[in-house]
């Protein structure tokens, strides 16, 4: 493309794919059991429709337009669609409540919106009289919307076939949009998980991402024949480097399920050759499969067992191109006709080139587990401040404990304090109107503070131990690393989530979260019955299973030279799950310790105080919107620690 870096945008993007591949697939689309496909070509003109509609209807350079709904074809067109007028997407996490929408509504001054469906409309007009600035609505989906009168609502057609007429009218007008845009104009703007407090918006620009999209491209050699399957939230940084930036780069195909329920099955049909999933799908998938090798006969269960004794030993050997003995490659190479592609397979996983995961530590056996079979998973860090892009891990340089090495483009340094510091091609324009904001987060030489402690090792590895401000003294004065912890607890498939305390303390306490369909089976089987949730979570067994997998981290915290120190001294498993729409989770899942150390304090001063159980009562949101509360007598036990640790 002959386009000066300076000018290099998104739409001139479009421009070059629907001239230079026009018929190859920008999107494929899960509809009623069917796959439907559009083109570059085709893709060009309905966003061409779209954004000559929206023009029509009001919207103009330096608008935001809200984005919200599922993986859809027609929302990744409608960010394209306003940065060809130079305006800019803000996509927002479609299973947010109403409420909380109304913080990035008014913040982004938002004053178009494009959703899915029904659900997201009734969403807005729920909260419209408090968003003053939200002028026009229009969904994607008309499915139950026939009887709404509302004059600011339009249906995504009515949009494309007014954008026809403008076109007719203004034959000229797109085009020269378009080309007003620069490199440094903003591109989209991603608003964080607000773990701490209200989300900031992220204000990136079209370099930023087209930089980062460009050179993760180059290092996993991605171009337009690849296929990867879109699934995670839009307003996911991650999702917005591959299935947007990257997408629009290389020109790949982006394909996307019919529903949550159906993205396994549209997975095994479509076979991606690029796939993202955070740990706790891989986890997941892994759980399914041990469950129904528990399900298998005697033989096969033996079979199993003898070709992952194999995999294990050389599958992640082969996969990285080093040498292992005839013998052993003659037994893989049978194992794989026979157990590993087939598994692949089920998994949906049997064109997969590179796969990746990240956002949260992947336990060193999982990690092995799908190397070992042929997958190969790497994995990559980065924040929404840099694109998601920082550290990836190159092909034959993986290690189980480190997020990777610098990414081209990139410079990482550690402050005194440990505190990863990034600069680079990827790193944020600033947080969006928030100057104070972006000055605490980024110091005169340009670099990003991420807030996360690491190390770098000989071969210029990072590895990520805590978040900064995670990172506290025991009462003793030793080292205390919550997260880091954690992560050691949910690479066990019973363990969905894991809250650490200890800050301040003379001993570490945990509360567990049971993962429940995996105990569910477990118990099952073990002939324990059970009416629910609470009665399981409280079960002698569970409990006993639980304080097993504890006893395990202990023993590995004790080698540990920086936290042998920080066994866990006592556990629970809390009656509930934790959920985002309890503020308990961020929508991105992740812990916000300080709000249940405030909600669940009865539970976390019985702890310290060495009582065997508590009676709580807690404040639940239901799916439907309800209010209201469960209570339990939650069991407290002590964990088996290790004497004599490292």
């Amino acid at each position: 493309m002959n386009t000066s870096v300076n000018m290099l945008t998104f739409p001139r993007l479009l421009l070059e794919h629907a001239k230079t591949i026009p018929k190859r697939p920008a999107y494929r689309e899960k509809y009623l059991g069917i796959w439907q496909v559009t083109s570059w070509e085709s893709n060009l003109e309905q966003i061409k429709q779209l954004a000559c509609g929206l023009a029509s209807a009001g919207f103009k350079r330096g608008m935001n337009l809200a984005i919200i709904g599922d993986n859809r074809p027609q929302l990744y067109q409608a960010m394209v669609a306003a940065q060809c007028l130079g305006g800019v997407p803000v996509p927002l996490y479609q299973d947010a409540v109403a409420a909380e929408m109304v913080h990035v509504l008014n913040d982004a001054s938002i004053s178009f919106a494009i959703v899915e469906d029904q659900e997201q409309v009734d969403k807005l007009l729920e909260i419209k009289d408090q968003v003053p600035n939200l002028k026009v609505i229009i969904y994607e989906d008309p499915k139950g919307l026939k009887d709404y009168v509302q004059s600011f609502l339009h249906s995504y057609k009515q949009i494309q076939t007014a954008g026809e007429i403008f076109l007719e009218e203004h034959p000229e007008f797109f085009i020269t949009e378009l080309e007003v845009g620069r490199a440094d104009d903003l591109s989209v703007i991603l608003y964080t998980s607000g773990t701490t407090g209200k989300p900031k918006g992220v204000a990136h620009t079209h370099q930023n991402f087209i930089r980062a999209g460009q050179n993760s491209s180059k290092f996993d050699n991605l171009n337009y024949k690849d296929d990867i399957l879109a699934y995670l939230p839009m307003a996911w940084v991650g999702d917005h480097l591959f299935s947007f930036a990257q997408a629009m780069v290389t020109g790949l195909t982006v394909n996307c399920p019919e529903s949550k329920e159906t993205v396994m099955a549209d997975m095994r049909e479509i076979g991606p050759s690029y796939y993202f999933a955070p740990p706790r799908i891989f986890e997941s998938l892994l759980t399914q499969v041990t469950i129904r090798m528990e399900d298998a006969g005697a033989l096969k269960r033996k079979l199993f067992e003898l070709a992952m004794n194999v995999a294990k030993r050389v599958g992640s050997d082969i996969l990285d191109g080093h040498e292992v003995s005839f013998l052993d490659r003659v037994s893989y190479s049978i194992f794989n006709l026979t157990i590993y592609a087939p598994l692949r397979n089920a998994l949906g996983m049997s064109k997969i080139r590179v796969a990746y995961t990240a956002g949260e530590a992947i336990g060193p056996d999982l990690f092995r587990f799908y190397r070992s079979i042929g997958v190969n998973l790497k994995q990559f860090y980065g924040q929404t401040e840099t694109c998601a892009y920082v550290c990836l891990q190159p092909d034959g340089q993986v290690k189980y404990d480190s997020v990777g090495v610098a990414a081209p483009g990139i410079e990482i340094k550690l402050a005194p304090s440990g505190e990863v510091l990034v600069r680079g091609v990827s790193v944020m324009q600033g947080y969006f109107q928030k100057p104070e904001a972006t000055a605490e987060s980024m110091d005169s030489e340009g670099y990003f503070h991420t807030g996360d402690a690491g190390i770098i090792d000989k071969d210029g590895h990072l590895r990520i131990i805590d978040r900064a401000k995670d990172v506290g003294k025991m009462a003793n004065g030793k080292l205390f690393a919550p997260k880091y912890i954690e992560n050691k607890l949910k690479f066990f498939p019973f363990i969905k989530e894991a809250v650490v305390f200890g800050d301040g303390k003379d001993a570490i306490m945990t509360f567990i979260n049971i993962d429940f369909d995996a105990i569910a089976n477990w118990a099952e089987r073990r002939h324990i019955a059970f009416a629910g949730y609470i009665d399981l979570a409280s079960k002698v067994e569970v409990y006993k299973m639980i304080g097993e997998c504890i006893h395990k981290v202990n023993i590995d915290l004790a080698a540990d030279e920086m936290l042998s120190h920080a066994q866990i001294a006592r556990f629970l498993v809390l009656h509930k799950e934790l959920d985002p729409d309890d503020d308990e989770l961020t929508r991105t899942r992740k812990v916000r310790r300080g709000f249940i150390a405030e909600k669940y304090a009865p539970l976390l001063d019985a702890l310290y105080a060495g009582l065997s159980e508590q009676y709580i009562e807690t404040k639940v949101k239901f799916e439907d919107g309800r209010d209201g509360s469960i209570s339990a007598t939650v069991q407290i036990q002590d964990a088996t620690t290790v004497k004599g640790a490292v």
